[in-house]
């Protein structure tokens, strides 16, 4: 029996919960109109974005530590 394409849409569809770096950039790249590399986002990692127990990246998760850190940055430079 052939696969459908509601199959193979679900069987390669991405989980924004759980990408690896490489799927992550090409999903950031292409919403952002720019390009975000693996070496980006690994950076980000080990600056302590948090990942997942397997090691991949949530969105909302991700986002949400930019969103601190940018703010963080703000606080510095209001401080200063």
């Amino acid at each position: 029996m052939a696969e459908t394409p509601l199959a193979a849409a679900e069987r390669t569809a991405l989980n924004p919960a759980a990408l690896s770096c490489t799927d992550a950039a090409r999903v950031l790249s292409a919403a952002k109109n720019g390009k975000v590399t693996v070496e980006m986002l690994q950076a980000d990692v080990d600056a302590g974005a948090p990942t997942n127990a397997d090691g991949t990246l949530n969105l909302v998760h991700y986002a949400a530590w930019l969103n601190m850190k940018r703010s963080d940055l703000s606080g510095e430079a209001e401080r200063s």
